[in-house]
């Protein structure tokens, strides 16, 4: 991956967290959003933002229709926002590491109680 592809990820991920979290105003937004981390495509056409939900698996379907429903809006903010070229279509992909990472520590720390050591 390129520096500038680097670069490109990180601001994206800056910008669309921020409106995650300031203006998008979605009732079906449930639960905590996260954006872990976002791809760009190397002609920087294309992005997946990678989204975390800290919710039931409900909550996340909710959260997940209303970004997908949000897109354009987005777009239209980023190419507003940011001085690139081509302004990326984003894509929101479910992403789960979060809540994976989650159980990992509940059954360590499970695991820990029933050997009576401290975690």
């Amino acid at each position: 991956m390129s520096r500038k592809t680097e670069r490109v990820n990180d601001l994206l991920r800056e910008e669309i967290s921020n409106m995650v979290r300031e203006e998008l105003r979605d009732p079906r937004m449930l639960g905590l959003v996260s954006i872990t981390r976002v791809d760009v495509s190397p002609d920087l056409r294309r992005a997946s933002a990678y989204v975390s939900v800290f919710g039931t698996d409900e909550e996340r379907d909710s959260t997940m229709t209303a970004l997908r429903n949000a897109r354009t809006f987005v777009r239209r903010e980023l190419s507003r926002r940011l001085n690139l070229r081509y302004t990326p279509d984003v894509t929101f992909v479910s992403d789960s590491s979060i809540a994976d990472a989650q159980r990992l520590t509940d059954v360590m720390r499970q695991t820990a109680e029933e050997r009576g050591e401290a975690l």
